[in-house]
């Protein structure tokens, strides 16, 4: 490590960004097999419900954790700027030419293909946030919109607090019929969304474990001390 030196380059925001949403992923894609399984693994309609509360409530930490780091996107500093960690088209093509051209090149941030690898994941982290809280509300019928649809298939629209999750007391049939519609091609991209990211994620992995034995930038220390090791040059 002669040749090379500390150099600072995510801040505490970004850090705490990405080590909370690595808990919240691992617990919702966890929770999220063994609700889509239910049926096959015998689970009850009591603890189906209790598994889908949980997952929702995992699901509110990772929406807010992740509009925390949209907004640091726009309103952040250094590497915490969408400018510097997503693929824009300004100067982004000869940058990915220059990586082919050389990929010993070494980046204090992402390198263009890691810019990329950022951008699909930050694509479908937001599908998932998306589509997960249109859900949320027609099938347990929590926030953000749980009320609303609650009232909406209500047949007495004064008791919506008697609607309850897989009960038919106080529904009206074509009213639930209708909601369920618009709950179907969510309930698809929410499940899509989940193999896109099962796919990136390895990738990721694996692109980390690639660049660090071949550059040996300390790229998971950095991710809790916020410290590459870079050339002194």
């Amino acid at each position: 490590m002669n040749n090379k030196e500390l150099v600072f380059v995510w801040s505490a925001k970004i850090r705490m960004f990405h080590w909370v949403n690595v808990i919240c992923i691992l617990l919702l894609m966890a929770i999220g097999l063994i609700i889509f399984n239910a049926k096959m693994l015998g689970i009850s309609v009591d603890a189906k419900i209790s598994l889908k509360t949980w997952h929702v409530l995992i699901g509110y930490v990772f929406a807010i954790n992740l509009l925390f780091r949209l907004l640091l996107g726009w309103i952040g500093k250094g590497f915490e700027r969408f400018a510097k960690m997503l693929p824009f088209m300004s100067g982004f093509i000869s940058d990915l030419k220059a990586f082919k051209a050389n990929t010993n090149k070494v980046y204090q941030g992402h390198n263009p293909v890691g810019k990329l690898m950022v951008a699909m994941l930050l694509v479908g982290m937001i599908n998932q946030m998306i589509t997960g809280l249109l859900l949320a509300s027609t099938d347990i019928y929590y926030p953000p919109l749980g009320n609303y649809f609650a009232g909406q298939i209500a047949v007495d629209k004064t008791a919506i607090e008697s609607i309850k999750p897989y009960s038919k007391n106080n529904v009206d049939p074509q009213a639930y019929q209708q909601m369920r519609d618009i709950r179907y091609p969510f309930v698809y991209m929410h499940v899509d969304g989940f193999y896109f990211l099962l796919g990136l994620i390895p990738l990721h992995i694996a692109a980390v474990v690639y660049a660090e034995r071949k550059h040996k930038q300390g790229l998971v220390s950095a991710m809790i001390n916020g410290h590459k090791y870079l050339p002194k040059d």
